[in-house]
């Protein structure tokens, strides 16, 4: 066993730490480190490239530390080990234990242990031609039968009644019979281990402070910012009566199991959850790395380093000027983390040759021409679309496909480049084609699932157009119409003065009806598409034009009657349910309708027949239908309209509406406040006035007194 490392030597080595740096010779940061883990690591900056670094134990007698050298050092010294990692002008130092804790003690569902399994002090070294440059101390603190290396028991916990007590007073500890790390409300934590975490201790509900001081409580607007009005109206209340009991499930018995990162001590969870991919978090990559894809911002601007959500899809395009244009580097040597205690995933990249370059890059200037993509000498490939598709499987990534399509131009072309970029996260026991929307209700954004009875394949989807370019419908391309959002898209057709009135309804109808390419749509996110009886509803079409009808004929030229130009989607939504507290939202019905417009081609000084454009137009609305028949007006709301607040201007009912709950402007507390003011000097305006004044002067005067006469 060792002693702490001596004042004077310590304070040397800090100075050291502050002072090289500022000057410019190598030093470590920090210089000095308590350590109580299995590894830690330094940063040494400001060394040449060729550095030796060496560790050494230090033998501490009498509470003094030697002389740091650095003469017959090694990087393996007994139960240590050194790695240095290079880095951009800095390496980083790790020092790593190579024994296991678990051999610390003999009983593994001991508690912790009141005295530190391991004391040592280390001293890590870097030299350059035999020559010292910087030291590092680390002195060694390890305590056995911490939370990453116990075991945790199959006993049955007993949940106590959550109505009348929290469910846990520490939800922290999370391992019985050991402490866990930061968790200070542990009471199997002795107070030596909880010296080593004190200033780092979890925080709120998760930290042990589960029954927090309510916003209405007296007591807790006197230590911070409170309203004026908020001695008159807060509560005095006991703690025992808290509105945070009973936010919990009823439950009587629960199994713990066994942690799944108990095998693997030699991982590094540094920047990473401890359970593995949550939705929404960042995908890593081996290099403790965000796994990037260009993607739109808010403001509507491509980032080129925007971070992959785990479980999160999305299309999106990008423009880029191709004299800017730089290939991303690293797509095929990126190496996936396909979960946070270790694994790696290599994608599988395929490439495609794009055929009509017109669709993706416009305002071009300079061709590629037949004889340089011959010989490849002046051109060079750019991608123009990238599809991500991610397997998942629990918490983890299983299988990465990347599919890349790139066309090749000449090294001088300029113009305005369109990229695509999509990400599809699939379930790993499912195929393309059978990606779910929801379980068993639709999810908000996932597509609406149909099918079409009279083909082979008989899997499709609702599109609406996503027009690129000019915004011609012969360029447009397809997008999938998503449950529960409100959309309107459309594009244009060329239209000459001299067109067919019945050819042009008939080319309307075609390009109409390519969006609902679909017999059925699926009532639920994960109905069956082999089994048309497992919740599919047949699409009703309204009003369907006949083309093959007698239609309007107009004798003038360049004027069409009753062409069908705008489709109207129509679907019923309702919610069925609640699963796991979550709302399950089914399609009841959906109806399409086609509304005719009056084409007329417009001429400008004059008439000339060049192409005019037509624009044609296709929307949808999810319309919500309540669980419960609205309740029938009554006679008196009928009568007296005037009472009526949604048929008049004036609405008497709601006089006092700021002092009432449906008013949401301004805090309720406040607005009572406010309203006890306003009618106090309402009070005291009436008793100063005019009236009360007189009365209070007669009631001064004394009474006059007749004399007799």
């Amino acid at each position: 066993m060792g002693a702490a490392p001596a004042a004077p030597l310590l304070l040397g080595l800090l100075l050291q730490g502050v002072l090289r740096p500022l000057r410019g010779d190598p030093a470590f940061i920090p210089p000095f480190i308590r350590m109580s883990s299995p590894a830690v690591s330094a940063a040494l900056v400001g060394g040449p490239e060729e550095v030796t670094v060496s560790l050494a134990p230090l033998q501490v007698e009498a509470g003094v530390l030697p002389i740091p050298t650095c003469e017959a050092l090694g990087n393996e010294t007994g139960d240590w080990s050194v790695a240095v990692t290079p880095g951009v002008k800095v390496l980083e130092v790790t020092v790593r234990l190579k024994r296991d804790l678990l051999q610390c003690s003999s009983n593994g569902t001991d508690s912790f242990s009141a005295s530190p399994c391991i004391v040592q002090t280390l001293l890590v070294s870097a030299s350059h031609n035999s020559s010292c440059l910087a030291h590092l101390l680390i002195q060694v603190e390890i305590y056995a039968n911490s939370s990453l290396t116990h075991g945790a028991s199959e006993n049955m916990t007993v949940i106590p009644n959550q109505v009348y007590q929290p469910l846990g007073p520490c939800p922290c500890n999370l391992t019985a019979g050991a402490c866990d790390v930061r968790c200070c409300c542990d009471q199997e934590c002795s107070a030596e281990a909880r010296g080593l975490f004190r200033q780092s201790c979890f925080t709120g509900v998760f930290g042990g402070d589960v029954n927090p001081l309510f916003d209405q409580l007296c007591a807790a607007g006197t230590t911070g910012q409170v309203p004026d009005g908020f001695p008159f109206l807060c509560v005095q209340s006991s703690l025992a009566n808290s509105p945070f009991l009973g936010l919990f499930y009823h439950g009587a018995v629960t199994s713990e199991h066994h942690p799944a990162f108990e095998a693997h001590l030699h991982a590094e969870p540094q920047g990473f959850p401890d359970f593995g991919y949550k939705q929404g978090d960042p995908v890593m990559t081996i290099d403790k790395a965000y796994f990037t894809i260009p993607q739109v911002s808010l403001a509507g601007q491509c980032l080129q380093n925007a971070p992959v959500a785990f479980l999160r899809n999305f299309d999106v395009k990008c423009t880029t000027n191709l004299e800017v244009y730089q290939e991303r580097d690293g797509i095929i040597n990126s190496k996936i983390k396909s979960s946070t205690m270790g694994g790696v995933v290599t994608p599988t990249v395929t490439y495609e040759e794009a055929t009509d370059l017109d669709k993706f890059i416009t305002n071009t200037e300079a061709l590629l021409s037949n004889e340089s993509a011959s010989d490849g000498s002046d051109s060079r490939f750019v991608n123009v679309e990238e599809h991500y598709i991610f397997r998942w499987n629990n918490n983890t990534i299983s299988e990465i496909n990347i599919k890349i399509i790139r066309a090749e131009v000449s090294a001088l072309q300029k113009g305005i480049i369109t990229q695509r970029f999509t990400v599809k996260f699939l379930s790993h026991s499912t195929g393309d084609e059978e990606e779910m929307s929801g379980n068993p209700g639709y999810q908000l954004g996932r597509p609406v699932r149909a099918l079409h009875t009279d083909r082979m394949n008989n899997v499709t989807a609702l599109h609406l157009w996503q027009p690129a370019g000019r915004g011609l419908c012969t360029s447009a391309t397809f997008k999938p119409i998503l449950f529960g959002e409100n959309v309107l898209s459309g594009c244009l057709l060329e239209v000459g003065i001299n067109e067919n009135c019945t050819q042009l309804r008939e080319n309307v109808i075609e390009r109409l009806d390519s969006l609902i390419q679909a017999t059925h749509v699926a009532m639920r996110g994960n109905s069956d598409y082999h089994d048309l009886s497992d919740d599919w509803l047949e699409i009703i079409r309204v009003d369907a034009p006949d083309v093959h009808t007698d239609a309007p004929v107009s004798s003038t030229l360049g004027i069409c009657l009753d062409v069908p130009a705008q489709l109207h989607i129509h679907v019923l939504i309702a919610d069925a349910g609640v699963v796991e507290g979550v709302v399950q939202q089914y399609i009841l019905g959906i109806q399409t309708r086609l509304s005719t417009v009056n084409w007329q081609y417009q001429c400008g000084l004059t008439c000339e027949d060049k192409a005019d454009l037509f624009p044609i137009s296709a929307s949808v609305r999810f319309v919500k239908i309540p669980a419960q028949v609205p309740r029938p007006l009554t006679r008196f709301q009928i009568n007296f309209t005037e009472y009526d607040c949604n048929r008049n201007a004036v609405c008497w009912p709601q006089l006092l509406y700021p002092l009432t709950q449906h008013y949401q402007g301004e805090p309720y507390a406040q607005c009572i406040a406010k309203g006890l003011l306003l009618v106090s000097l309402l009070l005291v305006a009436v008793f100063l006035s005019n009236p009360w004044t007189r009365t209070a002067k007669l009631g001064t005067q004394p009474p006059s007194t007749n004399s007799p006469s």
